[in-house]
């Protein structure tokens, strides 16, 4: 293997940039966290998984942020403490991404019951084997200070470790691979059950063509599931196009686009997850500004209320097969 490159040096306005972005992050993964608090009836088992990918993003961030601000130049004992929480929080971010997809396909597509029995193996497994990694790294001394090659300032495998690429591979890089192809197939997958669901609802329940609110909510949820594996790729690509160019030993690794695109994808999950599923679901977005403007949310039907008595509006169609308001709710509003 070739000698390791010269060090990346970090402009100020790079700094900048990635600690606005760890902040941002920040922000977003402790308003998922509020949320999820503030509001038990919007507790359901897909946001809950979002919950502990939130706490993840959260450490996440809090340790990259350390990092970008210290920009170590050599292995240091706050280095160390700093490469393990990122590494551990990182690669544990990858695990819950790929579990909430899982989660979906298994309740979605293969219509399996879940129960407390699946969660306890995504805990064990989303933070298990992180720890077990992240554990075994440290004491075998592999964290350390990288040169800002195959990272942004903060510390990850150590540059003078002999077998640095098997262990780049284990504390992220192999994780990270998987989940490129593991997140696009399981939401593809959903997606094409979800369309053959729409379509014999369709042609078999004419009905629904009556409900026009209905199809603009399941289409922005369509959209969702497309843009959740997309946007995580567009995030995490460019740090694997970094490390693929570390290991070509290319000059490239430290173009200064790259180095910004890298440190605002490693750093922003948070907040991309806070765009999606805060500010973006009508439900969770409309309880918080009620909240903001200190307003109660069950005012916010008073005047749908008043304006009852002078507009009837006719009542559904009663068919048993076809899901009501009252059942359709809880999946939109999880979306």
């Amino acid at each position: 293997m070739p000698g390791p490159l010269p060090p990346t040096e970090l402009y100020v306005s790079e700094r900048v940039v990635v600690l606005v972005s760890c902040v941002l992050s920040f922000l977003g993964s402790s308003l998922l966290v509020c949320t999820h608090a503030l509001w038990p009836e919007l507790r359901t088992r897909p946001r809950q998984l979002l919950l502990y990918l939130s706490l993840a993003d959260l450490l996440s961030a809090l340790s990259y942020f350390y990092g970008v601000l210290q920009d170590f130049d050599r292995t240091s004992w706050d280095c160390v403490l700093q490469g393990a929480l990122s590494t551990f929080s990182n690669t544990s971010s990858f695990f819950w991404t790929m579990a909430i997809a899982l989660y979906l396909y298994i309740t979605i597509v293969r219509g399996s019951p879940t129960g407390t029995g699946l969660l306890c193996c995504f805990h064990v497994v989303s933070w298990g084997v992180p720890l077990g990694i992240t554990v075994a790294a440290v004491a075998l001394k592999k964290i350390g200070y990288d040169a800002s090659n195959v990272s942004v300032g903060w510390c990850w495998v150590n540059l003078d470790a002999e077998d640095r690429v098997l262990w780049m591979l284990l504390t992220g890089k192999v994780w990270e691979i998987l989940a490129y192809v593991t997140l696009p197939v399981l939401y593809i997958l959903i997606k094409k059950h979800i369309n053959r669901a729409h379509a014999a609802l369709s042609e078999y329940r004419p009905i629904l063509s009556r409900a026009p609110a209905f199809q603009p909510r399941t289409s922005i949820a369509d959209k969702k599931l497309i843009l959740i594996p997309v946007i995580f790729i567009i995030l995490r690509i460019w740090s694997t196009v970094r490390f693929i160019l570390t290991l070509c030993n290319s000059p490239a690794v430290q173009n200064s686009v790259l180095v910004v695109l890298h440190g605002i994808g490693n750093t922003f999950q948070g907040g991309a997850n806070c765009i999606m599923f805060v500010l973006c679901t009508r439900v969770v977005r409309t309880r918080l500004f009620s909240s903001i403007c200190c307003c109660h949310y069950d005012e916010l039907d008073w005047p749908l209320q008043r304006s009852n008595s002078y507009w009837q509006r006719p009542e559904p169609h009663k068919d048993k097969d076809v899901p009501g308001p009252e059942r359709t709710k809880p999946l939109l509003s999880s979306t």
